[in-house]
């Protein structure tokens, strides 16, 4: 007879038998992801724009090229998720003066408090996510997950960029 919590966890395809832990990785990632996405809707943000704003922020204006390396997206990916960001008035794309060939993006200053909104998005986010966890627990899983995020960096060749 199965226990309450092995009724509650959905089953393991066949085929991921070898796999229950990346199954589950890939079950919460998805969910996380779309969490993100209801949270960040009330900025005009879809999933993944926050993680570019967040590194615009951070950096200042950079290349396109660099900026593509920094988010590790395809850069077909990047450019229609800029095109949205202009569109709305959150980022600004202009030749590079050092090499007009190369494309500076930099975060506008009347971005409308978007960045408050990403940082109380991600704060209630992170409440969602570890709701029911003690602190040490909390603390376990940040190690845990840093461990799981490197070996997967050796298989994928590397990080923060990954090989395509």
């Amino acid at each position: 007879m199965k226990t309450e919590a092995e009724r509650a966890e959905p089953a393991c395809p066949s085929a991921a038998r070898g796999g229950p832990v990346s199954t589950s990785i890939a079950r919460v990632a998805r969910l996380h992801r779309i969490a993100a996405g209801k949270l960040l809707k009330d900025a005009g943000l879809y999933p993944g724009q926050e993680l570019m704003m967040m590194h615009l922020w951070e950096s200042g204006a950079v290349r396109q090229s660099e900026l593509v390396k920094m988010v590790e997206l395809d850069p077909s990916t990047v450019t229609k998720m800029l095109q949205r960001l202009e569109q709305a008035g959150h980022v600004r794309r202009r030749p590079d003066p050092a090499d007009r060939r190369a494309v500076l993006v930099e975060a506008t200053d009347d971005d409308n408090g978007l960045m408050s909104a990403v940082e109380a998005a991600w704060t209630k986010l992170e409440q969602h996510t570890l709701a029911g966890l003690e602190p040490d627990e909390r603390a376990q899983l940040g190690r845990l997950l840093s461990r799981v995020e490197a070996n997967l960096c050796v298989e994928t060749a590397g990080c923060p960029e990954v090989s395509r």
